[in-house]
């Protein structure tokens, strides 16, 4: 059973942070109510950040999908889809096969800000 933390917790736990864009995101994503379960997942240890390859976002995605992945974007595989896909960094490879679909490659801190309330918004499964 996954226990949520309070934003206490989640303020505690971000202190011990050293990436200010990381540091920023949590902050916002504490604050706005439809953002609140990723700060708690960003606010965990690095390791427990999802990393996740263009094959797999390609393969459980619709075209014109926004997806939050709550770590790295990976360039294994391809997409085949145009996709909105944001992360809290991309790889070069992964970059680079986006542009081939057209697709958006977007900071979580970004779409918080332009996405407050998480409309539309999907998250890996």
């Amino acid at each position: 059973m996954k226990v949520i933390l309070s934003k206490t917790h989640i303020k505690k736990k971000t202190s011990r942070k050293t990436d200010l864009a990381l540091v920023e995101t949590i902050k916002l994503a504490r604050v706005n109510p439809g953002w609140f379960r990723l700060s708690h997942v960003l606010s965990g240890p690095t390791r427990k950040q999802i990393s996740a390859n263009l094959s797999d976002i390609d393969a459980n995605a619709k075209a014109g999908d926004t997806l939050v992945i709550p770590g790295k974007v990976l360039g294994q595989g391809e997409l085949t889809k145009k996709l909105r896909i944001c992360a809290l960094s991309f790889s070069k490879t992964a970059i680079e096969k986006m542009k081939k679909t057209k697709s958006e490659a977007v900071t979580i801190l970004e779409e918080i800000k332009k996405n407050p309330k998480a409309e539309g918004i999907k998250t890996p499964q």
